[in-house]
């Protein structure tokens, strides 16, 4: 078993609840759950810890006793809306259903009353909060001075982390650490402000986080930090209008110079078995007995359906959702037409093996998105499965329930970081760059027919190649907004800016809104440019 799916057992002893308005982490019983209960054993030292990692993958404690209200506790999951918001708003993801108001995400016409978007606003401030609680209580904890100092690092990454995804998505946002008041309402941040917060908390943990792959799995190490930095200072120029391309590349060195090695095999980076694959740095995780949720489960199920044979190839029961798929210029990055795909072979069949997409032309499937609510107008997308590499069913095995951990940081990105910073010139040079691109697009072709030379490395080469190697791992938004493609007339897809045809939209959409209750419950928080309350 997981390691640290031990860990996640040991939550029943710590169960808390958010207020998600003042941020303030109240525990459910005073009288069992309290801080000193919590914080007096080692075993409730380390439950608190993981209920922060916990706070990113679960709905909640368990079935009915979900963290995030005013949603369904299905949808209340952070890694369920992350993608929606990160993969619905581009050409890697349609949605089908009618919840709500879920396709407003593809269409970009989401408003500040979204109650997707402010289930992630929610998410974020809840993990933060949780993050703050264990800071505020660690020292009482009987642990070891060495054992404290990693459990603080580790809060702290995650608590950065929660604000690198809020500083992306939100922007001006507040900051709330350990020292805040848990009576005053939180003053709102500049986007600078919370950027340099982020940077600083990593920098200052960076050597206290344990070595490279020497913690537990599912715990981060110091090769998280230098992942999240790299990202952060990549993305520098649209979070603050600074170049920290050199930044980047100092950090995206370290990940690559690290003990993480690429998966010989694509396909098992998404197996319920990658667990033991050497390429992830940074997982969710997940296990379909002892820690149900809706993260990879939603991966899993609701892209099935329309023919495809969800037991053998997803390894999960029923016939599918029906819900997420393509449209079709993500498989045109792979040279797929409606004619490559046939009722003898669905699954896409050609020298590139990440590409992982069902089409069936002869059982209803339709290349062109007619109907957005139509789950077989689009191309199928299979890369998650609840099966091991091997084809067989992971140890704990449930068809309702999916074992496969998410990817949130893996190697293959360093790669493809390293040549992008090199691109837009934070340094490096051409020919480990290309190397980079070809060792990932080696593995995919099994050989060196797919290699590309220097001059072939370009930026737009590399937006589509990012597309090819990460599509489904929510990246998508952030990088089309980096490469200035997000809200473009120039580069559409089928229904960008809710037309068929795909049509740009306002450029102050590259930010969700702040949500509109939490301006009503905060009068110190402000509105993002271009929404209304």
């Amino acid at each position: 078993m997981k390691k640290i799916k031990y860990i996640y057992i040991v939550l029943a002893a710590i169960i808390f609840t958010s207020c998600v308005n003042d941020l303030e982490v109240t525990p459910i019983d005073p009288d069992s759950n309290n801080a000193t209960t919590v914080f007096s054993t080692e075993e409730g030292t380390k439950g608190a810890l993981a209920k922060i990692y916990a706070s990113f993958a679960y709905n909640g404690q368990g079935a009915g006793e979900q963290e995030i209200q005013g949603i369904r506790e299905d949808f209340s999951n952070f890694l369920r809306q992350y993608f929606v918001l990160q993969e619905c708003t581009t050409e890697e993801s349609i949605v089908a259903w009618d919840d709500q108001t879920i396709k407003n995400f593809h269409w970009h016409t989401w408003q500040a009353n979204d109650v997707f978007n402010e289930a992630v606003y929610s998410r974020l401030f809840f993990s933060v909060a949780l993050a703050n609680e264990f800071l505020r209580n660690v020292d009482n904890s009987p642990v070891s001075e060495e054992d404290k100092a990693l459990f603080v690092a580790e809060a702290r990454f995650l608590r950065a982390f929660a604000y690198y995804i809020a500083v992306d998505f939100y922007g001006n946002i507040p900051i709330i650490d350990e020292e805040a008041s848990l009576s005053d309402l939180p003053v709102q941040a500049t986007r600078a402000e919370v950027f340099s917060f982020v940077e600083t908390e990593l920098t200052e943990i960076e050597s206290a986080l344990a070595a490279p792959q020497a913690n537990e799995y599912g715990r981060v190490d110091r090769v998280a930090a230098w992942m999240l930095l790299g990202k952060l200072y990549l993305n520098a120029e649209v979070f603050v209008g600074e170049d920290r391309y050199s930044d980047a590349l100092n950090y995206t060195n370290q990940v690559i110079s690290s003990s993480y090695s690429l998966d010989p095999v694509y396909e098992n980076v998404f197996r319920a078995d990658n667990n033991t694959s050497p390429e992830i740095i940074f997982p969710l995780v997940y296990n379909g007995i002892h820690s149900q949720s809706h993260g990879t489960t939603f991966l899993v199920h609701a892209s099935s359906g329309g023919g495809l044979d969800v037991a053998n190839v997803r390894g999960v029961g029923g016939s599918g959702w029906g819900g997420f798929r393509a449209v079709k210029e993500l498989p045109e990055k792979f040279g797929l037409a409606a004619g490559d795909f046939t009722l003898a072979a669905p699954l896409a069949d050609i020298p590139d093996s990440r590409a992982l997409f069902y089409f069936n032309s002869n059982d209803a499937w339709e290349w062109n998105v007619e109907n957005v609510g139509t789950f077989t107008e689009g191309i199928g997308v299979y890369k998650f499965s609840n099966l091991n590499s091997d084809g067989s069913q992971p140890e704990y095995y449930n068809p309702d329930f999916v074992s496969t951990d998410f990817p949130m940081f893996r190697l293959a990105d360093a790669y493809l970081m390293y040549a992008e910073i090199f691109l837009r010139g934070g340094g490096g040079d051409a020919n480990t760059a290309t190397g980079y691109i070809n060792d990932l697009r080696e593995r995919a072709y099994g050989d060196v027919s797919g290699n590309i030379s220097n001059a072939d490395l370009t930026l737009d080469f590399l937006l589509d190649e990012r597309a090819r190697e990460l599509y489904w791992e929510a990246q998508r938004r952030t990088d089309l907004i980096r490469f200035g493609k997000y809200s473009s007339g120039s580069y559409v897809w089928e229904w960008k800016g809710n037309s068929q045809a795909g049509a740009g939209f306002d450029d102050y959409r590259a930010l969700f809104p702040i949500p509109a209750a939490q301006l009503t419950a905060n009068p110190n928080l402000e509105q993002n440019n271009g929404y209304s309350n």
